[in-house]
């Protein structure tokens, strides 16, 4: 009974019914006595009879079209009758259309916090909860979208200034052109690319559209060898990267520079928050039919109230906003990005400050 369809089912049952029913209630009305008429039918059997008959047809036709009359008033006024009461059953299969309306006006007016009331046919019940959803979810990424902006205003700010103000004091004699000067100002625009080049990575893949070239690789030749190029940069810092493969490894269809990314974004990020003389150990293993790269770093820790946090765009713990450490804020981010792309999960655990922590990438092998 809450089906649309039937709804309207029992609407247009209901007018013909009653278009149909109508005049034959009257009939019964008048032949019952229930409605009286002036003259009853044995009067008028004993009016014609006593007619002359070159005056009964004429009689007959007058009948006639008094029967008619009664015919189209009756079905004139069962017509006025269906219009009203389709009319107002109508009315409650149009007013949750009405409130959609309002809605999609509201939605346009950027009034996001608007929510439909859920009423009606099951069908209009659905439509709305599904607008409400899509309300939700608008409202949730115009959040997200301001506070886009915000950051990326934020992070594009100081290495915009510190150019300006190099640049200035160049200009101003303060500071002489020597290649030292120029290399600190190629840093800051290197330090702008990444960025840009981070931001439009996450974009690409926020919107479904990361370009993927999959292919069968070898996962463990893969975590080497981003390992060995990744070695250099931490023996600067002594400190030590060991790769642990843990069984066979199997081969799976990815995207090999973009695995080689999100693997070396972790062990960017492992190195920024790893004192010197520390370890980072990658370790890759096959566990029910998945695929586990895990680092670990025997660095600050995370604490537990960060944890949660640590995958968001240019989210940054107490200890590790200070630009000095180097990154853009995005480098986790896009590891997610890039995971999930792939249909797999990563994960950060920690004990606690002081203690280290342990990224894990899983792939569906």
């Amino acid at each position: 009974m809450n089906r649309l369809w039937v709804r309207f089912m029992l609407i247009v049952t209901g007018i013909l019914m009653l278009v149909a029913l109508v005049p034959v209630l009257l009939g019964v009305a008048f032949e019952t006595g229930l409605i009286s008429t002036s003259t009853n039918v044995d009067q008028l059997a004993d009016i014609r009879a006593a007619l002359p008959e070159e005056m009964q047809a004429r009689f007959d036709e007058r009948m006639q079209d008094f029967a008619q009359n009664y015919f189209s008033r009756a079905l004139l006024t069962a017509l006025v009758l269906s219009a009203v009461i389709g009319a107002l059953l109508s009315r409650t299969l149009t007013a949750p259309l009405q409130s959609l309306e309002e809605g999609a006006k509201a939605i346009a007016t950027q009034e996001l916090s608007y929510r439909v009331p859920v009423k009606g046919s099951q069908e209009m019940q659905s439509v709305a909860r599904a607008f409400n959803q899509m309300a939700v979810q608008l409202d949730e990424a115009e959040v997200l979208r301001r506070n886009l902006l915000a950051d990326v205003a934020h992070e594009l700010r100081n290495p915009l200034h510190v150019l300006r103000g190099n640049l200035q004091a160049i200009l101003d004699d303060v500071y002489p052109l020597t290649k030292e000067e120029i290399a600190r100002l190629l840093d800051q625009t290197r330090m702008l690319t990444t960025l840009v080049d981070d931001l439009h990575d996450l974009a690409q893949a926020e919107a479904h559209q990361m370009p993927l070239h999959k292919q069968m690789v070898d996962m463990a030749d893969l975590v080497k060898e981003t390992a060995v190029s990744f070695k250099p940069v931490a023996a600067a810092k002594n400190v030590k990267v060991t790769v642990e493969l843990l069984g066979a490894t199997p081969y799976l269809r990815v995207d090999a520079n973009r695995m080689r990314q999100a693997v070396y974004n972790l062990l960017n990020n492992a190195l920024r928050h790893t004192p010197e003389n520390g370890e980072i150990w990658i370790t890759v293993v096959e566990q029910s039919g998945r695929l586990h790269i895990r680092v670990h770093d025997t660095g600050e820790g995370i604490a537990a109230a960060h944890l949660p946090f640590v995958f968001d765009r240019f989210y940054r713990t107490d200890s590790a906003r200070s630009r000095d450490r180097g990154g853009t804020g995005l480098g986790l981010a896009i590891v997610k990005a890039i995971v999930e792309a792939h249909e797999g999960e990563v994960t950060a655990v920690s004990p606690g400050l002081g203690l280290g922590s342990t990224f894990e990438i899983v792939l569906p092998s």
